[in-house]
């Protein structure tokens, strides 16, 4: 009688000092064909399992909050989801009804929030991957793609600057990197900054590095209190440098006004959801458990180029609000500057809502 086949069955266990430091290496270990039948027949069972009741969760209807702050948190949160997961020609297609200015050398859009301009880890759509197809929509199936001209972290909102040739692209990055753009951010801030206008000159650990001394940069930004209540107020930025996550860093740390809705910089000590003040929930009509839901309420309002190109003068590119930010400011009691004819009209509209 024949004795019965092996077959190998890869299994991931804990490492040794034979794995040359990683944590987990792969080992194949005999199995005759009867145990393995067995095991690949509980496997399968398991995995079918596991996906009935995946699938039961995203089918499952989650309940519709009545209070609306509640329910447009929820949409939010929804949208930005979603946007991961639309055809390029969707996301393309957004981009164009975000368009506020357009000529023969750029392209500005309204940048949408929870969309990352680059690729990376787990991102499964950007910016960067829909240029060629939003070029052919505004140009023709053979116009080359668009570049990008200086960047927006995934949950900052507002002015961003495309441009059509790549040398064009880099006269303006140019512009940014010799601090030749003027930058102003709208921001609503936990607790309102003493004085209501000034600089902060604190220099950022962008990386720490290995070895007694760490690296820091130069980080400078301008503030000035727009509109205040006696726990939150709205804050026009000029960063004059760029260092990453500069805003946040020197809000939170250095004026302790975080930015509402920065869960990464609103505590020294540890990565959690921004604790909120009672008297703030109550105005946003929402319950601590639920303000890690809280989007990051930093708007890129305003950028003035220099005269550049074909243009022989300076450019002024303004970008309104989204719509949750306007929500935000209405509960808070906060006020859109008088000049800001457009997001006063906005704002008004969400009120006769």
């Amino acid at each position: 009688m024949a004795a019965p086949s092996c077959n190998a069955l890869g299994l991931w266990v804990r490492g040794s000092g034979q794995c040359l430091g990683s944590r987990f290496i792969l080992a194949c270990q005999p199995f005759c064909s009867s145990a393995a039948a067995s095991g690949t027949l509980n496997a399968q069972r398991l995995a079918e399992k596991l996906r009935s009741q995946k699938q039961e969760q995203k089918t499952k209807k989650q309940p519709v909050p009545t209070n609306p702050v509640q329910r447009r948190v929820q949409e939010l949160v929804r949208f930005t989801q979603q946007l991961q997961r639309v055809h390029p020609n969707v996301l393309a297609k957004a981009l164009s009804r975000g368009i506020v200015h357009q000529d023969q050398d750029l392209v500005v859009i309204n940048k949408p929030y929870g969309l990352p301009v680059h690729g990376g880890p787990g991102v499964q759509l950007c910016i960067s991957d829909v240029l060629p197809i939003l070029a052919k929509m505004l140009r023709g199936h053979k116009a080359e793609p668009l570049h990008l001209c200086h960047r927006l972290d995934k949950e900052t909102t507002g002015v961003m600057v495309l441009a059509w040739e790549k040398e064009m692209a880099h006269q303006v990055q140019e512009l940014f990197r010799t601090r030749q753009v003027v930058k102003k951010y709208w921001a609503i801030a936990v607790r309102v900054p003493v004085p209501s206008a000034g600089v902060v000159d604190i220099p950022i650990v962008e990386k720490e590095v290995q070895g007694p001394q760490q690296h820091y940069k130069v980080a400078v930004t301008q503030y000035q209190v727009l509109s205040s209540t006696l726990s939150s107020a709205l804050l026009e930025l000029q960063p004059i440098t760029g260092i990453k996550h500069q805003l946040r860093v020197h809000l939170s740390f250095g004026l302790d006004c975080p930015i509402l809705g920065d869960h990464k910089y609103s505590d020294w000590n540890k990565l959690a959801p921004q604790k909120l003040s009672v008297g703030t929930l109550k105005k946003l009509g929402l319950k601590q458990a639920k303000a890690r839901h809280i989007p990051l309420h930093l708007h890129a309002r305003q950028l003035v180029l220099p005269a550049l190109g074909s243009r022989k003068e300076e450019l002024n590119l303004v970008c309104k609000p989204p719509r949750y930010f306007l929500c935000s400011l209405r509960r808070l009691d906060l006020r859109m500057p008088s000049q800001d004819q457009s997001g006063d009209n906005e704002a008004g509209r969400l009120r006769a809502q």
